[in-house]
């Protein structure tokens, strides 16, 4: 079972004016794996939302129409009545983790469904196994990276084997290995037991080659429903490999880097110049560095600088220190042993933004940094500042908003904003993309580069490898702690085997901005 339908569908939300859905026919069949696509606050989210009833039951708001699954309508029977048909897993994986041990926390739907002793061991076996995430059994959720914790909440919506399982934004804290160990096990749950998938991502990398159609939201409406190499064709957040083919004229766009390869047999490649290493003294200094939590030790690093004008991509397996060394990069982790010397001021922009709101509006959570630091929130200084930032980073339309009424993209970019505002030289961002569509990646990008290029610093820890390659001078990886590599973006990326997809198939080009100046028809 399996099947899936909207009829009629509207929905707004609470103190709105505008519907967030406009739906009026909808289906998806038993087995099929579709893949919702859209900007941030297109309504990819309250789509799946819709799907198990919590749009309208536990959101409020006005809605019409009927939302069926398997038969049943979520509009006559709450969201618990659908938990044996309809798994979810939110944005925001620290929503529904409830138990404080991983492997209780996934029995833990198995539990109020009866499921009995034998059946729940059996299951959770599964699903740890499918996520790769047995190591993580006995620990507790607080204790995880972000990325670890999604994994242990798919696990915990797979384990009960629903017909329907829904994801929103399952990728957007995983690492390369991890994004492609969930998406296999998505992939398998699809074609071996016939679970019915649909999947909100802006990642689509991965995840379009294995989506049998792909639908397109635009401001709460269905902009194009079809086969995921026609509905992508010319949308922005495709695949880089699509983003690639169309700006070499590559007719139909391909979807995965083999077929791109196959393009690319009669192309020749001419190295670009090399980019110039920053030449400004240094922001941050590390020397003998150890960082633990209790008596492990998780971060080692001998020596590290962050220099004027670089922006330093940090990159490293879910659990592999990143966050720890950022933390403490701005003095909120003390050091069990070594030295962190700081030049200017230094910001950090966590994972989770939601701390950084408390205000109820945007504008004013922006300002709220200023007048921390001292500045006048009347100041005609401090207003400029604050809608400088909002402006930069895509967010001046919706300065009187509420922050919690954004999607998760543009939190991120607001938590950003905030940060920023305060005027600090050197900028440590965790996961800056996470939740992000195109066109906040691009907003972000320009943001970095613009900061660097005016005399500041930055280092973003980061999954994302196409990003790296795009604005990073240079990248640090992190293996369990260590820095396993230091140096120029295109010789480090280049020994990546998760290389971003212009370098796998058009070496040794990092970007499709490089690969239309320095690729040719043979």
């Amino acid at each position: 079972m399996g099947s899936l339908t909207f009829d009629g569908v509207t929905f707004q939300y609470r103190d709105t004016n505008a519907l967030a859905l406009e739906v009026p026919h909808l289906g998806v069949d038993n087995g099929e794996f579709v893949l919702i696509v859209g900007a941030s606050g297109s309504g990819k989210s309250t789509v799946l939302r819709s799907i198990n009833g919590i749009v309208p039951h536990l959101t409020g708001g006005t809605f019409s129409g009927s939302v069926t699954v398997d038969g049943r309508s979520t509009r006559d029977n709450p969201p618990r009545l659908f938990a044996d048909a309809v798994g979810f897993v939110h944005q925001d994986p620290e929503a529904q983790l409830v138990v404080d041990h991983v492997e209780s926390d996934i029995a833990f739907a198995l539990e109020n469904l009866n499921h009995d002793t034998t059946s729940m061991r059996r299951r959770v076996e599964e699903v740890l196994d499918a996520l790769a995430i047995a190591h993580l059994r006995d620990r507790s959720p607080a204790t995880l990276s972000g990325g670890e914790r999604q994994r242990v909440a798919i696990a915990g919506a797979m384990a009960a084997g629903p017909g329907i399982l829904v994801l929103d934004e399952p990728t957007s804290q995983l690492d390369p290995q991890g994004a492609e160990d969930v998406l296999a096990a998505l992939h398998r749950l699809n074609a071996d037991l016939g679970t019915t998938i649909v999947l909100a991502e802006h990642r689509l990398d991965r995840a379009a080659p294995l989506a049998d159609r792909v639908i397109i939201i635009d401001e709460g409406k269905v902009h194009q429903d079809g086969l995921p190499e026609v509905a992508l064709a010319q949308y922005r957040g495709a695949p880089t490999v699509t983003q690639l083919g169309r700006s070499m004229g590559w007719s139909p766009p391909p979807l995965t880097v083999k077929v791109a390869r196959n393009y690319a047999r009669t192309y020749t490649t001419s190295r670009p110049p090399d980019v110039a290493t920053a030449s400004g003294p240094a922001r941050i200094t590390v020397r003998g560095l150890d960082l633990r939590y209790g008596d492990r030790t998780v971060v080692r690093v001998d020596d590290l600088q962050i220099a004027q004008g670089e922006i330093v991509a940090l990159l490293g397996r879910n659990g592999s220190g990143k966050s720890t060394l950022l933390q403490a990069l701005s003095a909120l982790h003390r050091p069990h042993r070594g030295t962190v010397e700081r030049i200017g001021r230094v910001a950090y922009v966590p994972q989770d933004s939601n701390p950084l709101f408390s205000t109820g509006e945007v504008r004013t959570d922006v300002m709220e940094t200023l007048r921390l630091l001292g500045h006048s929130a009347k100041h005609p200084d401090a207003e400029r500042s604050a809608n400088a930032w909002l402006q930069r980073l895509g967010l001046i339309g919706m300065a009187h908003r509420n922050p919690r009424t954004l999607s998760g993209g543009e939190r991120q970019r607001l938590a950003i904003a905030i940060v920023a505002v305060g005027g600090a030289e050197t900028l440590l961002l965790d996961e800056p993309t996470r939740g992000m569509d195109a066109p906040s990646r691009d907003a972000l990008e320009t943001a970095v580069s613009d900061h660097a290029a005016g005399g500041g610093s930055v280092m973003l820890a980061t999954h994302d490898v196409e990003l790296a390659a795009r604005v990073a001078t240079r990248v640090v990886v992190l293996g369990d702690g260590d820095v396993v590599a230091d140096g120029p973006t295109r010789s480090v990326l280049s020994g990546s085997l998760f290389a971003p997809q212009t370098l796998r198939v058009l070496p040794p080009l990092l970007t499709v901005e490089e690969a239309t100046m320095w690729a040719r028809p043979r």
